[in-house]
């Protein structure tokens, strides 16, 4: 990523800039995933009770209402960065995800005080879940606008890779967590990784001139306004793309270890451990995948292979993992994390340049994060009680499927600007 330029007078290198935002989607989907990973850990401290299957939907249900404030904060972030500037909403959005987080690593437990032990834990879901609603996209916003032309995929693939970094992580301190029965220590970590990366956030320079201080007057006063006028129809398609994308994400990848564990009787560590397995080979293909769509594939056309790979091969993974346990399971999310992957490094510039520069923030913040953040922060809690429902394990592969799909059909429905100039004025 040397590559990437800088204006000249910022005096940064494209180093710190890469890694500045790169850190804030390591810590958003740390916590997140930390969260759903160590659910059968939450469920023993937080919601006690006989009915294993209740304890785990309510963990998953706190989960999800992180998730459904997710628009909130978009629609919040979204206006300040195309009023106040990108740079505004990357220092503000790590602050305040850094509290949630190491907030998480000390409440009390249900043993201690009660019914209000997991009214903490739900409190702290949607402080974090406002406090994310624009962090990714606002530092793949930035990385595209600041990446030189033929570059963008490849920019816009680094808050994936930390995406991807930060679960990386998550997994193997929810396996250590498990063993050694200190799950408060992951989330603690957390809140430090958050203020090293506020730090490397305070200087940096704006993408835009109109986002200059003399000049931020000249913005749109209601960015999400304005595009809902100009851009109403990629706005709509996004928001079922971001939705398919979601379920797809967050069932393989966040899911699956509780499906193994309860379905295929593997133990937790073990399924943590492939997951982490997972997560470390998508960071392989997650920035390849970036820089293709820059040089020989156009995005859409990978993004639809990815979708269509994901709903061919969901049904053997569930199945692989229900009759063969472990054995099956390292296949099955070795395959979905590499079909995923291919979709994280390529659909953040594909999003970014579906919007004009002056609501470019507000639109796509808040299509990512209604599909996202509605489908699929629900898309855990949502297998499980179809599971629950229809007394078929199964029924998790058929919603994947569907949601592949989606995803699919509703790429081809958008503009691919793989290889156009990027307006910026």
């Amino acid at each position: 990523m040397s590559t990437l330029t800088l204006p000249a007078e910022s005096g940064l290198p494209a180093r710190r800039v890469v890694v500045a935002g790169l850190v804030g989607n390591v810590l958003e989907w740390y916590d997140f995933g930390l969260y759903g990973l160590l659910a059968p850990v939450l469920a023993e401290r937080f919601f006690p009770g006989g009915d294993r299957i209740a304890a785990l939907l309510s963990v998953y249900g706190g989960f999800a209402v992180g998730f459904a404030v997710r628009p909130i904060g978009a629609a919040a972030f979204g206006h300040w960065g195309d009023r106040l500037g990108r740079r505004f909403i990357l220092g503000l959005s790590i602050a305040l995800m850094g509290i949630a987080t190491a907030a998480a690593g000390v409440l009390p437990t249900y043993a201690v005080v009660g019914v209000w032990a997991p009214v903490m834990l739900v409190l702290t879901r949607l402080f974090q879940g406002f406090s994310v609603g624009g962090e990714f996209v606002g530092s793949v916003t930035y990385l595209v606008e600041i990446a030189p032309p033929g570059w963008r995929g490849l920019a816009g693939s680094v808050a994936n890779i930390g995406a991807t970094i930060g679960l990386l992580l998550a997994a193997g301190a929810a396996a250590l967590a498990t063993q050694g029965g200190a799950w408060r220590i992951p989330f603690l970590l957390g809140g430090i990784l958050a203020a090293v990366g506020y730090m490397l956030r305070r200087h940096l320079p704006e993408t835009l001139p109109q986002l200059q201080p003399l000049e931020a007057a000249r913005q749109p006063a209601a960015p999400l306004r304005q595009a809902w006028r100009e851009a109403r129809r990629p706005l709509l398609v996004t928001i079922l793309f971001t939705s398919g994308y979601g379920i797809v994400n967050y069932v393989s990848m966040v899911f699956l270890p509780t499906f193994a564990h309860e379905f295929g009787q593997v133990a937790e560590a073990a399924a943590l451990h492939v997951n982490t397995a997972g997560q470390a080979l998508a960071l392989l293909i997650v920035p390849l995948a970036g820089w293709s769509s820059d040089r020989f594939v156009r995005r859409r056309t990978l993004l639809v292979a990815a979708f269509l790979g994901e709903a061919a091969t969901a049904g053997f993974a569930f199945y692989w993992i229900q009759s063969k346990g472990l054995a099956g399971l390292w296949p099955a999310q070795l395959a979905l994390a590499g079909l995923l992957a291919v979709v994280m490094g390529t659909a953040p510039a594909f999003l970014a340049e579906q919007f004009g520069p002056a609501y470019r923030v507000s639109a796509h913040a808040v299509a990512f994060n209604v599909g996202i953040g509605l489908a699929g922060g629900t898309a855990p809690m949502m297998a499980l009680a179809l599971i629950g429902w229809t007394h078929q394990p199964m029924a998790a592969a058929g919603y994947m499927v569907c949601a592949a799909l989606l995803a699919a059909v509703s790429a081809l429905g958008l503009a691919d600007r793989s290889r156009a100039t990027l307006l910026n004025s």
